[in-house]
């Protein structure tokens, strides 16, 4: 698999679907069924929330769909490629050029400028210094932070620290954002923002979600909620169209 891949024009499926997927943790009595053949596709710019309780399968499926997992059984399909048929090193592939990643902990590099924490996945994707430096800047931009482009993490609040972790996740323009309890850390003014930034997103530059939160205010904010129990869906909620 090489970038080209994934990045055909003429490729109108979905973004992600899961065929039946299952997902076994250990062997035998000891055996935990995460998974148990679920299915479900997600469409480029929906905005998805993943709900459901501690052991639902909600965590499981966040992991396969970040290509840090793979199924037991069944499929997972990335842009119509099988995820499961790729290398490591192709996972690794599809993780850096075409997913986003948001996590509860904002994982920034605390001494360093959000500019530069912004600048650095487009480093490893080998993209030139000016051309990093104006991604970067319209990334912070769009979250609403281009006067804090000099200031380190450390001297950011915490919803502010979001917004770079968003803009980082959004800097390299994924096929996917993937986030995985990003209020988790934040006050409720300050999660309250975060969301209707996510959302506004979603909305204007048309980014595909998938927001895990077992908060339902915060899934209120998705167009879309699939809820997990015991390692199935067991409910879907679609928002009425405006």
């Amino acid at each position: 698999m090489t970038e080209a891949d994934l990045s055909t024009a003429d490729f109108n499926g979905p973004v992600v679907a899961f065929e039946n997927v299952e997902k076994v943790y250990g062997e035998g009595e000891t055996a935990v069924r995460a998974l148990d053949g679920v299915s479900f596709e997600i469409q480029a710019g929906e905005f998805v929330a993943v709900m459901g309780s501690s052991g639902s399968g909600k965590s499981t499926t966040m992991n396969i769909l970040g290509c840090l997992d793979t199924p037991t059984a069944g499929r997972y399909l990335f842009k119509g490629v099988d995820v499961k048929t790729l290398t490591r090193d192709q996972r690794a592939l599809l993780r850096r050029h075409y997913l986003g990643f948001v996590f509860q902990g904002f994982n920034l590099l605390s001494r360093t400028t959000a500019l530069e924490n912004l600048e650095l996945p487009l480093i490893y994707r080998r993209i030139s210094k000016a051309e990093r430096r104006d991604m970067a800047m319209g990334a912070l931009r769009a979250v609403g932070l281009e006067d804090r482009e000099h200031h380190t993490a450390s001297e950011l609040s915490g919803g502010q620290q979001q917004r770079v972790a968003i803009a980082r996740a959004m800097v390299t323009r994924p096929s996917l954002l993937l986030a995985d309890e990003p209020t988790g850390n934040l006050d409720t003014a300050r999660s309250q923002e975060i969301m209707e930034l996510l959302a506004r997103l979603n909305e204007e530059q048309g980014l595909t979600i998938v927001l895990v939160t077992h908060e339902n205010e915060m899934a209120a904010f998705a167009r879309r909620k699939l809820e997990f129990r015991d390692g199935l869906i067991v409910s879907e909620w679609h928002a009425e169209a405006a």
